[in-house]
């Protein structure tokens, strides 16, 4: 397979290097103590604790409220792509768990994101993702009305990421995953990158900059990151993994 076909999951990956043939299409959170923008460990030692300087408009909620932090990802709408018509659709538990937990216990899937699996498994990981005030938005990504993709996204200034790069004020992160094999492979995970990191700095004025963290030695993660406009920024040490920061600028992304 092509190093530019690969799609990518930017969540943690696996402390090994992932492989270089199609089980590469998707990587995502391997680490459950840093997945998305969740801190699940108490101790004030774990390196996965992480003060966050959170925005005022979320300090100043009320408990149980949630910030639109994400400036109203319901609302981006639908974009052409060069492999079709695609949105972001919030994810409704009730309604895709069934398919999200059925796209978890695929084996491609599975090897990065480590949610294979009873249903609840995958339940908890949601709820998880809705239960941060806003952080982050766990997405169906719909292809020409089919939903074909999950997405995360998410505050990458906010989230445990920002306590190992540089991180600036409203800088936002990607998760991906392709849930069906006829789609892997061919093209269609640069072409949405592309897609979602435009969207994102279409649709949020203040962000300067997407990033993802695929693992290094995952080379064609790294190549569809590139291929969708991003740079390689930095070898940066997660949980779990060596790391390429990847960057798309909104000051570059006509170059890029």
């Amino acid at each position: 397979m092509p190093p530019t076909d690969a799609s990518a999951g930017t969540g943690p990956a696996p402390a090994q290097p992932g492989p270089t043939g199609p089980r590469a299409d998707v990587t995502g959170p391997r680490t459950s103590r840093f997945r998305g923008f969740t801190v699940e460990d108490d101790d004030p030692d774990s390196e996965d604790t992480l003060e966050l300087r959170l925005p005022t408009e979320f300090v100043a909620l009320p408990a149980g409220s949630t910030a639109d932090l994400l400036d109203r990802i319901p609302s981006w709408g639908p974009v052409m792509t060069s492999v079709g018509a695609f949105r972001l659709a919030p994810v409704r538990i009730e309604q895709d768990l069934p398919l999200l937990q059925r796209w978890m216990n695929d084996p491609v899937v599975a090897e990065f994101w480590e949610l294979a699996g009873p249903r609840h498994r995958t339940a908890d990981h949601l709820r998880a993702q809705l239960g941060g005030g806003g952080r982050s938005v766990p997405c169906l990504g719909v292809l020409d009305g089919r939903p074909m993709s999950y997405w995360e996204i998410y505050r990458a200034d906010l989230d445990p990421l920002a306590r190992h790069y540089s991180a600036r004020p409203h800088d936002t992160g990607i998760h991906v995953l392709l849930g069906d094999a006829a789609d892997r492979g061919r093209g269609v995970g640069s072409a949405l990158l592309r897609a979602v990191a435009d969207l994102i700095l279409d649709r949020r004025p203040a962000c300067t900059r997407v990033v993802a963290e695929p693992a290094l030695g995952n080379t064609p993660s790294v190549s569809a990151f590139l291929s969708a406009g991003f740079r390689f920024a930095a070898e940066i040490d997660l949980p779990g993994k060596r790391a390429a920061l990847m960057i798309r600028d909104r000051s570059l992304r006509q170059l890029l």
